[in-house]
């Protein structure tokens, strides 16, 4: 059950995340599993679609026989909790996202794994999904932090993470090897006590008046964030 999106004292006891469903009024997440493979697959492979995966740790896939076994190590993984990102329109599954490096003794809990086909991103559906979760580390899980990494070669997700709300923290150089590479990481969080403005520009933006007849946003979200993080900060 949700509690009220306010701040919680220091001895507030952490909710260790569960495969929960998460409904939004566009898209639901619900825990990854094998009948998403085929789904995902058609959405996120082909030549054209092999950019998605650059940052990632893993793919792009050889087939999708391969593709399907990934996804049922996802699926089964403890140190990560995955989630598929279903279109409420047909149900298919157009991403996924997870749940990471879960700290209970610091209610602390980072998103990442994030992978949006070109049908998902740059969508109100998509910034759903990410409310969704964010709702649902602070709400249910009682979460204080709430972290975004990404390499910082990865300028949209870096983007991304500001127009959520995100609060960039630094950077760590040399952090990783991945896929051949060096990875600078960047760092970025969001906190219990920022979460209810935070709450508040996602709602204005999706709220359905904030889009026209073409569904075209009529304020950005990074707008909105940045009148809270003015009012944040005065």
């Amino acid at each position: 059950m949700s509690r009220s999106p306010s701040l919680a004292p220091l001895s507030a006891s952490f909710a260790a995340p569960t495969r929960a469903r998460l409904s939004g009024r566009l898209t639901t997440l619900v825990p990854l599993a094998p009948e998403h493979a085929d789904d995902l697959y058609a959405a996120t492979h082909g030549e054209e679609r092999e950019a998605l995966w650059r940052y990632l740790f893993i793919g792009p896939f050889a087939d999708r026989a391969a593709f399907r076994a990934a996804v049922e190590q996802m699926a089964a993984a403890t140190d990560a909790l995955y989630f598929a990102v279903l279109d409420n329109g047909d149900g298919r599954a157009l991403g996924f996202q997870a749940y990471l490096n879960v700290e209970p003794a610091n209610r602390a809990i980072e998103v990442g794994g994030v992978l949006y086909s070109p049908a998902l991103q740059r969508t109100a559906a998509a910034t759903e999904a990410q409310y969704l979760f964010a709702a649902h580390a602070f709400e249910t899980l009682f979460c204080r932090r709430y972290v975004w990494k990404c390499d910082n070669a990865n300028e949209k997700s870096k983007a991304a993470a500001l127009r959520l709300g995100f609060s960039p923290e630094g950077l760590f150089r040399q952090h990783m090897i991945v896929k051949g590479r060096n990875r600078d990481t960047a760092w970025f969080s969001m906190l219990d006590s920022e979460w209810p403005a935070r709450k508040a520009a996602f709602g204005a933006f999706l709220d359905p008046a904030n889009f026209d007849s073409a569904g075209r946003q009529k304020t950005p979200l990074s707008a909105l964030n940045g009148r809270t993080r003015a009012a944040d900060s005065s």
